[in-house]
């Protein structure tokens, strides 16, 4: 018998297509790096319009085709076209705002040393107990980091314009993939699932947890954001103060973050109307920020996200966090997915040694069948004396 070729060995050829399949997988997330974020919104939208997908799939009697090219159109008459006249609006704005900063007409230090020549006696004597009582000089550092962070948000926000050509090529890819992720998602989840190497429920767990949590964070916390945007952009256009659309727009962006989101905008401004006297519109201020800005947070996320992530609020905030410094803009769905993915990874590890913890445990010995169980009283596993019949019986009848 011809021993077997070490070299042809099925250990050996499982281990080489296991390193081939890394390093092919690696190069394949090279070539994609570039149009990533086309890519991941491709992938977001299509989870998140899988369902009107498959209604007008029905209507339609299975052409999808069609389906996925109506479902597509609407993406772009009801996402689309509406945030591009948005992103125009603010970028806009954004230029109009810097021009007026670049020329003196809106000072950000003048504002901010109104408020501190308006605080209080006692708050003033506060400040010099601590060592701060050189106002001039904290008004001027505070001034300029006012200033310069003004400057720089208006900056930013003009770079999104600049790279016009890579935006409209990763638009138009993002588009192209989602006609087809939309058309044959179906079978290409199925495919996905297949090919990880997972037990079957453990599969459909992670890849039910990456749905829920996809779409709880687009559909929810986007509409959200625009909600309070729109509301603090409304606030500031009727306290007459500059760019509200643009302070709106930043409100929110900042709302994506959970407990902080847009106060950071609204109670900055607040806190100058107080300081400067301005009561009603200070009073006004804090309570449409809290009554009508804050409460949506409140009232709508629970109608639009529900509970099905089950992440906490304080996890959700560090892992947006985390996410859009690592990914930028994209990173306020990736952070979240990764941790829903995390937690439900380790459930499924704990699941499983538990399982196996009862399955490997040895059986209970079992008594032999003409043995006396083990727990029996001393008395009972004696052997028994047969009773001599009395003269007056007579057997069984």
């Amino acid at each position: 018998m011809t021993p077997p070729d070490p070299i042809q060995s099925p250990a050996l050829e499982h281990r080489s297509l296991l390193w081939l399949l890394v390093a092919l997988t690696a190069a394949f997330a090279l070539v994609l790096w570039p149009v990533s974020g086309a890519v991941l919104w491709a992938v977001f939208l299509a989870i998140v319009f899988a369902p009107l997908h498959r209604r007008l799939l029905q209507r339609l009697r299975g052409r999808g085709n069609l389906a996925a090219l109506l479902t597509l159109g609407l993406i772009v008459l009801m996402v689309i076209l509406p945030m591009a006249w948005l992103g125009a609006s603010v970028v806009g704005e954004a230029s109009t705002m810097y021009q007026k900063v670049k020329a003196g007409e809106i000072q950000f230090g003048r504002y901010f040393q109104q408020a501190i020549d308006a605080l209080p006696t006692w708050l003033h004597s506060l400040l010099d107990r601590f060592g701060l009582g050189e106002l001039v000089l904290l008004q001027q550092k505070a001034g300029d980091l006012v200033t310069r962070s003004g400057q720089l948000i208006t900056t930013h926000v003009l770079g999104i314009g600049q790279d016009t050509l890579d935006f409209v090529v990763a638009f138009f890819v993002m588009l192209y993939l989602l006609f087809f992720l939309l058309r044959d998602g179906a079978s290409l989840s199925q495919s996905v699932a297949r090919a990880i190497p997972l037990h079957e429920r453990q599969t459909h767990r992670l890849l039910g947890q990456f749905v829920t949590v996809v779409r709880a964070t687009v559909k929810g916390n986007i509409v959200i954001a625009l909600i309070q945007g729109v509301l603090g952009g409304l606030a500031f256009w009727v306290l007459g103060l500059p760019g509200p659309l643009l302070w709106g727009a930043l409100m929110a962006l900042l709302s994506l973050l959970p407990a902080v989101g847009a106060a950071l905008v609204w109670v900055p401004v607040a806190l100058y109307y107080l300081f400067t006297g301005s009561l009603w519109a200070a009073a006004g201020l804090t309570a449409w920020g809290v009554l009508a800005i804050g409460l949506v947070d409140n009232v709508l996320r629970p109608i639009l996200v529900g509970k099905d992530t089950n992440l906490p609020d304080y996890l959700v905030l560090v892992t947006t966090i985390g996410g859009i410094a690592v990914f930028g803009l994209n990173g306020f769905v990736i952070g979240p997915v990764i941790a829903a993915l995390f937690l439900a990874a380790w459930d499924l590890l704990g699941a499983q040694r538990q399982r196996a913890g009862r399955d490997t445990r040895p059986p209970a010995p079992q008594p032999a069948m003409d043995a006396p169980a083990s727990d029996a009283p001393a008395r009972e596993r004696r052997p028994r004396r047969r009773r001599r019949p009395a003269a007056g019986d007579q057997g069984p009848r």
